[in-house]
């Protein structure tokens, strides 16, 4: 039975790479901490490392609520704490009386730093405009000297304890649909209530993403548990598959990030 089977094609190298995790630990026996880690990334890691005894797994993000975490692979003897993780959390100062800052840019300025998306977490946004980012300890230095700018706003930045990080929960409002078939272009445009002639190409230029991965094919399967975001729509979660209609349309539960 491969290993494969459970898992889409493009997902087969970060397979490889969690298994090479897992065996470091094994032949070593010392802890192997990873980059940050998209929650389908945390579940394929969850999946490959499994129930073992010689090798546990722990996640941590800076916080219970965040979404991307970095995951340690230690072997049964060594108890973790939260240093092993090396995160750090910052905090930007900036003039947020007259300026809103919204997650894509401030994502922007970050990547354009040169630094891999690997090594940055969750970018949190409080309802009093109050911004945070996670990122990997070994960066930290390289942040705070050099993100001076959110687009054309000056920022500066300021390390705060993990304690002081803000709380954001998702919240879904629930909907139950028919669709034609399980193609993302048709699920994308049920869900986002935009024909398939426009939803198409902003597939196919890469303004689409299932489980955090870009996918430019419009024929594309999802399945129960996909999470779906377009770029300018939202982002949406494949809930739950509950049959068919007479007329043989799939029925379908999913979630609206409000």
């Amino acid at each position: 039975m491969s290993v494969y089977q459970h898992y889409r094609k493009e997902e087969h190298a970060f397979v490889d790479q969690v298994i090479e995790w897992k065996d470091a630990v094994i032949t070593q026996y010392a802890p192997k901490l990873s980059d940050f880690l998209d929650p389908r990334e945390q579940q394929i890691a969850k999946s490959v490392i499994g129930k073992h005894d010689d090798v546990l797994l722990q996640f941590n993000g800076g916080g219970p609520y965040t979404e991307r975490k970095r995951a340690l692979i230690y072997p049964s003897y060594y108890e973790p704490t939260v240093h092993d993780f090396d995160l750090k959390l910052f905090e930007m100062n900036y003039p947020d009386k007259f300026v809103n800052l919204e997650h894509p840019q401030i994502l922007g300025s970050v990547l354009g730093l040169g630094l891999r998306r690997g090594k940055f977490g969750d970018i949190l946004i409080s309802d009093d405009k109050r911004i945070q980012i996670v990122v990997a300890a070994e960066i930290g230095d390289y942040v705070s000297m050099h993100l001076e700018k959110i687009g054309k706003t000056v920022v500066s930045v300021q390390a705060v304890d993990l304690n002081n990080i803000i709380h954001k929960t998702d919240n879904w409002l629930e909907k139950v649909n028919s669709f034609s078939s399980f193609r993302l272009d048709t699920i994308a445009a049920g869900i986002f209530n935009v024909s398939r002639q426009k939803i198409a190409p902003l597939i196919q230029n890469g303004h689409v993403k299932v489980n955090w991965q870009v996918i430019t094919d419009t024929s594309f399967g999802c399945k129960e548990g996909d999470v779906l975001s377009v770029r300018g729509f939202g982002r949406s979660k494949l809930l739950q598959f509950e049959g068919t209609t007479k007329k043989d349309k799939i029925r379908l539960r999913y979630g609206l990030q409000k």
